[in-house]
């Protein structure tokens, strides 16, 4: 079950962009002229989803004599390809659930609308739940997921490494004398499992935030019209040198396997690991210790943005952002945190959880959100640079040099963003 999410993360953001805005003038309402909206999700292999989502369904059909909503789930693994032949041929749905990172782009194609939600509703809402394209919302998440470093109390006790706090995080000295500490003193074959088997959106949503610590990032936030200069700075460089010299000196494995299963399997100290993972975590270990990630320099950061909800162009808009305040209480938010483990997206449903309230086993997973998500670009641009990423992330740690993966990473996004006339900005 958990593991599960980490797919989700990876299969959907990392994939080409989706057709530009001349899209949006060959699609035609297709979803609810009579009456009907029509709902598609990317979790037909979660029950337990689909669950809640049939439960919001029923209660808004319930209150509505005049619209009535239904639910079409797809695979994940097919979703983004059938929400992009939908739109070439005008038979997009209502609504539609869309990976965070991916919404700028989406909206960009003319797929979406911006959302008319009450403010008194969204506001509530954790900022990385929330898609945002030029200063328009277009979407809105149930759930957050966050990483933290996992590590067990024992272990660190052992090897003499301070505990570090939300309050005090790891220096990344600290952070480098841990790794060698837990191989040395602790004597384990790894100090930390980095998952490095999850290729795809992992990549950029789980090492780019330490890239960003360091002072660097995946494209000039200020224009959004370039990565020249932050990808392949010398802050970039830094990143790079670190990250590589982690896996040359033996204190990760370069072909972890997914899910931490190096740490879940006792060969590796500690883990970057994902909220999901966290109750398996604590079921096998007694002392887990979920830990707010090292400081690099600028801060410690982790990546935000995780599903949403979204009103296509062609929707009847009345109708389905009537559906998303019905569907966004923080009733149905804590009732997706509790079946499925994620992050609920606002405190009142956190209260609501059995994990995630003031006094739960896993608070410190909402408070880590609230104080380090960065959310990956919001640029119709992040399809490619992610891609990108991923791909010359890859060739760092397996040894690549790494000033030349870094220029290669930027020549391609530049270039893209050159082709698409900087895709708005």
């Amino acid at each position: 079950m958990q593991r599960r999410h980490l797919i989700k993360l990876a299969a959907a953001s990392g994939g080409a962009a989706l057709a530009g805005p001349a899209l949006a003038a060959c699609t035609t309402a297709s979803g609810s002229s009579d009456g009907e909206l029509l709902l598609w999700s990317h979790n037909a292999g979660s029950p337990l989803e689909i669950e809640v989502t049939e439960e919001i369904i029923k209660a808004f059909n319930g209150s509505h004599d005049d619209l009535k909503a239904a639910l079409e789930p797809f695979p994940q693994d097919v979703y983004n390809d059938s929400v992009n032949a939908a739109a070439l041929s005008g038979d997009l749905p209502d609504l539609l659930t869309v990976d965070g990172p991916n919404v700028p782009n989406w909206a960009w194609a003319g797929h979406l609308q911006p959302l008319d939600v009450s403010k008194e509703i969204t506001d509530k809402f954790l900022p990385s739940t929330l898609g945002v394209f030029q200063d328009q919302l277009y979407s809105v998440g149930h759930w957050e997921a966050t990483c933290s470093v996992f590590a067990r109390q024992s272990v660190l006790e052992t090897a003499g490494v301070r505990i570090p706090t939300i309050e005090s995080p790891w220096t990344r000295e600290e952070f480098d004398d841990a790794l060698a500490a837990v191989t040395g003193k602790a004597g384990y074959q790894y100090a930390i499992d980095f998952s490095t088997a999850d290729t795809g959106e992992w990549y950029p949503y789980a090492y780019s935030p330490f890239l960003q610590s360091f002072g660097g990032d995946l494209i000039d936030r200020e224009t959004y019209l370039k990565s020249d200069g932050v990808l392949n700075g010398p802050e970039a460089l830094a990143w790079g040198q670190w990250f590589q010299g982690i896996f040359t000196a033996g204190l990760a494995n370069p072909e972890s396997p997914g899910g931490a299963e190096d740490f879940m399997q006792g060969k590796a100290a500690m883990a970057f690991h994902g909220n999901w993972g966290a109750l398996a975590a604590i079921d096998l270990y007694d002392d887990m210790l979920f830990l707010p990630p090292p400081d690099f320099g600028t801060g410690p950061k982790i990546g935000g943005g995780s599903w949403q909800w979204a009103v296509t162009a062609t929707a009847d808009k009345a109708g389905a952002n009537s559906w998303l305040e019905t569907a966004l209480s923080d009733e149905y938010v804590a009732e997706y945190a509790n079946r499925t483990g994620l992050i609920p997206a606002t405190d009142a449903a956190a209260e609501l959880t059995e994990h995630y309230g003031t006094d739960g086993q896993l608070r410190m997973m909402v408070d880590y959100s609230k104080a380090y998500a960065t959310l990956r670009p919001e640029t119709p641009a992040y399809t490619v640079i992610a891609s990108v990423f991923g791909q010359y992330t890859g060739d760092i740690i397996h040894g690549g040099d790494i000033q030349t993966a870094l220029d290669a990473a930027v020549a391609e996004i530049d270039a893209d963003i050159d082709a698409n006339s900087g895709y708005g900005f």
